[in-house]
């Protein structure tokens, strides 16, 4: 154990595990590997730390680093406890992605899950099968079983978003829109043909999918299959997805 690097306490939060080789500093809730804190101590790219930790020797970048594997992420993680978000960490990174704690509030958790051991902790959004998608400034995952999440409204209109961070971002910028329709979040774009069943039940249903080739093709597909769809990415045709035109000013 040892005081944070990224901050003055006197108590230490900063664990390291030399059999794992990971970190974790529980009062930032954030925590990885070494390269991982050479980039948040230094503020510098992966290359860059990778070049660092080569002594200065320059090395070809990594494309992408994985906190689990496939496997692991399926199988090794354990919801421990879920409440209302107050941890401070959570609520600087809502509000790193422009989302009001009071909507984040109202459709997610604070979720403490385990794996392998050690204890970490996330901004939670539940699917239908009693799963969590799981986000906070360093994991991106989810704990079994995977699913969709279903919000009832009992509207005539459906609205359908790829992931957590689009239903707040939606939530945000269209808090009315949202009160009176009926919402699908996917979770993974893998569940779009789950979907056709629920949207013959709707006057209309509304797509904000990101802008990339998953995104549009997915909406390709939804146009294909229901003449009732109204593709609504134009109102952020800019932008990637719903959040990053929420963080550029909406």
């Amino acid at each position: 154990w040892f005081l944070s690097p990224f901050r003055s306490e006197t108590q230490a939060s900063f664990k390291v595990s030399r059999t794992k080789n990971r970190w974790y500093d529980h009062g930032g809730g954030i925590g990885g590997n070494v390269i991982d804190l050479v980039c948040r101590i230094l503020k510098c790219s992966i290359s860059e730390a990778l070049e660092f930790l080569n002594d200065g020797m320059p090395i070809e970048p990594l494309n992408q680093l994985t906190i689990f594997s496939k496997e692991e992420n399926e199988t090794g993680i354990g919801i421990v406890k879920v409440h209302d978000i107050r941890h401070p960490a959570l609520i600087q990174y809502l509000n790193s992605r422009s989302i009001p704690i009071t909507v984040a509030k109202h459709y997610c958790k604070e979720v403490w899950y385990s794996y392998k051991e050690s204890m970490f902790f996330a901004i939670g959004l539940e699917n239908g099968k009693g799963g969590w998608e799981l986000r906070n400034r360093i994991f991106k995952n989810s704990s079994s079983p995977k699913s969709y999440t279903h919000i009832k409204r009992n509207g005539n209109q459906l609205i359908i978003l790829e992931g957590m961070f689009d239903l707040l971002s939606l939530a945000t910028l269209e808090t009315l829109l949202l009160n009176t329709s009926d919402i699908m979040v996917l979770n993974s774009i893998a569940f779009i043909k789950d979907m056709k069943p629920y949207m013959h039940n709707y006057e209309q249903t509304l797509l904000y999918l990101d802008n990339d080739t998953a995104g549009t093709g997915a909406t390709k597909y939804f146009m294909e299959t229901n003449y009732k769809v109204i593709d609504k990415s134009n109102t952020y045709k800019n932008h990637k997805d719903l959040n990053n035109y929420l963080c550029d000013g909406g």
